[in-house]
């Protein structure tokens, strides 16, 4: 490292640039002035290379030697580091820059309410910093970095990465400002059965299941998805609480309530993480089985099943007698490959939510 750092049109000088003077004027050997300084020939000349910052003690015995002030010695260091600092936060920027092709800034700009910037990149960049609140954009990039990835194979590519994490970062952020009291497995449980009974409510459903599970310490956010996030959902603690996040991708009664019981069970088995796209492992399919049984019991679709007769109205009956949305059930038949996904007949049954995602 130099004793001295330009860095847009300005030039800072190290302390040891300064105290190499005083020794080459002093016609000292550094071994002497060192040891008149009360300081190691090795500090001394680490000091002079700008290697090593000058510490309040150095500072203080430079200021007796040579008849200055405390102040003139630590400001020297600190109008360096300041540039050091300055350079190094452009330098960081560059590497946002690059993590930034990722991100959508009109997604920003529509569902949380930052400001119209066209083509200033930089400052869009500042402005989803600052709302994200972390200290680079590049953190976005780390595989681990808001949660765990449940994903099995390891192949997921750096943009699917990147907007996962910032979705999982926004539903954080968002559940820290929310009061709940402490995560209560029990009443958790309840909260879920509870929730069972309000599949058909299409339009009321998630204000009473995001309150009910709020009082067993779960913060429950829909939050509007990035695309190419390829994220079903996530849950994650939160201080004493677990924060359970579902995007809009997929609002339709059958993925939607498979979604959120998805994660459902997750949480119930204790196990916390992103839901990305096409994941496999036991943790995986223990969370579908919970969704699977708890959505549609199994033992009575079983038994609907051997009847073989799956229309509209036997679809609509079989939910009734369940007290679900037909949605759900159609989902599963579908799901298992007993009714094509493109049966235009089943169409009336297929209910998309309208969820207010924007926070």
């Amino acid at each position: 490292m130099s004793n001295y750092i330009e860095h847009n049109d300005t030039i800072a000088f190290h302390p040891g640039y300064y105290i190499k003077e005083i020794v080459e004027e002093s016609r000292l050997t550094q071994e002497d002035f060192a040891k008149r300084l009360d300081t190691t020939p090795k500090n001394l000349s680490l000091l002079i290379r700008g290697e090593q910052s000058l510490s309040i003690d150095i500072a203080m015995k430079l200021s007796r030697m040579t008849g200055t002030s405390i102040t003139y010695w630590l400001n020297l260091q600190n109008m360096y580091d300041v540039l050091i600092a300055e350079f190094k936060s452009e330098e960081e920027l560059a590497k946002e820059r690059v993590t930034f092709e990722y991100f959508d800034y009109k997604y920003f700009r529509d569902n949380y309410g930052l400001p119209n910037l066209p083509r200033n990149k930089d400052e869009q960049i500042r402005q989803v910093r600052n709302f994200l609140n972390v200290a680079t954009l590049s953190v976005f990039a780390k595989r681990d970095m808001a949660v765990s990835f449940r994903n099995t194979t390891g192949k997921i590519a750096t943009g699917n990465i990147i907007k996962a994490n910032v979705m999982v970062q926004i539903a954080t952020n968002t559940a820290l400002t929310i009061q709940a009291p402490k995560f209560h497995k029990k009443k958790f449980e309840d909260a879920v059965t509870y929730a069972l009974t309000l599949t058909e409510n299409h339009k009321e459903f998630y204000p009473l299941i995001r309150d009910a599970f709020l009082e067993a310490g779960v913060i429950f956010i829909i939050l509007p998805n990035i695309p190419g996030s390829k994220t079903n959902g996530a849950t994650k603690k939160v201080g004493h609480n677990i924060m359970l996040m579902v995007n809009d991708r997929r609002l339709n009664a059958d993925s939607f309530w498979f979604t959120l019981f998805h994660e459902i069970g997750h949480i119930i088995n204790g196990d916390y993480g992103i839901s990305f796209e096409k994941e496999t492992g036991e943790q995986e399919e223990a969370a579908d089985k919970y969704a699977a049984d708890s959505l549609i019991p199994p033992e009575k679709y079983q038994a609907f099943l051997k009847k073989e007769v799956f229309d509209l109205q036997t679809i609509t009956a079989f939910a009734n007698q369940i007290e679900r949305d037909p949605g759900i059930v159609l989902g599963r038949l579908q799901n298992d490959g007993i009714i094509g996904f493109d049966d235009w007949t089943m169409k009336s049954l297929r209910h998309k939510y309208k969820v207010k995602t924007t926070l």
